[in-house]
């Protein structure tokens, strides 16, 4: 008669154990999503919201939540960011992080991570550190006499992986009839509008196929 409950003892036990471990499983995932922590990798993809007139230009003209976006490496056995402002720098991932709009950021990878081998990394490093000290690019043109912010990210990613991490798009195809992006552009550009040139969002970033989000606070 004690046999059945010491069975059920025994396999209760155990089925406890599986139950807990798959529940660790599925919160130390859930964790990299939302408010958990994050293992930070060299070539990760950080955004969040700058607070400045041409942050919100950008957002409306690309109808995009984010406005900057920056590319996490190690350096000293630290994290930075290496971002296009003004000029382009090497900033403290904590310190970047406290700058965005209520702290706010997003963290994005190759969802394929054999796409993005260590020999990358160091190519982009190679030319990313050359970047830095390079001017802000106001005028959004596709040389690399001077950057902005998405332009860095994707330029790097192509011409060490061979990956198009968003789709280019000519200005013209932006959302430019909103008073706030009107002034913008008769700011920057006066009446010769580059309405042709290539440009890139970080929303064609975030939008991309080939990233994944393992991060959001």
């Amino acid at each position: 008669m004690n046999s059945i409950p010491n069975i059920f003892r025994k396999y209760g036990i155990l089925l406890l154990i599986i139950i807990a471990s798959i529940v660790a499983i599925f919160s130390l995932s859930a964790g990299d999503k939302t408010a958990g922590k994050v293992s930070y990798r060299e070539g990760d993809i950080i955004f969040q919201v700058l607070e400045s007139a041409q942050s919100k230009a950008i957002q409306l003209a690309t109808r995009s939540k984010y406005s900057h976006v920056g590319i996490i490496f190690r350096k000293d056995g630290r994290f930075f960011v290496l971002e296009a402002i003004q000029p382009v720098i090497m900033i403290p991932l904590e310190d970047w992080q406290k700058r965005g709009k209520n702290g706010h950021y997003v963290i994005k990878r190759l969802k394929d991570p054999e796409l993005l081998t260590r020999e990358h990394i160091e190519q982009m490093k190679t030319i990313g550190f050359n970047w830095i000290g390079k001017n802000y690019d106001i005028y959004f043109n596709w040389s690399d006499t001077e950057l902005y912010c998405s332009e860095l990210v994707w330029k790097l990613y192509e011409r060490t992986t061979g990956l198009k991490v968003g789709a280019l798009k000519k200005l013209r195809y932006y959302e430019l009839d909103h008073d706030i992006v009107r002034q913008q552009l008769m700011k920057r550009y006066g009446d010769n509008i580059p309405y042709d040139e290539p440009m890139i969002s970080p929303e064609a970033i975030f939008q991309s196929g080939l990233l994944e989000t393992v991060f959001e606070n």
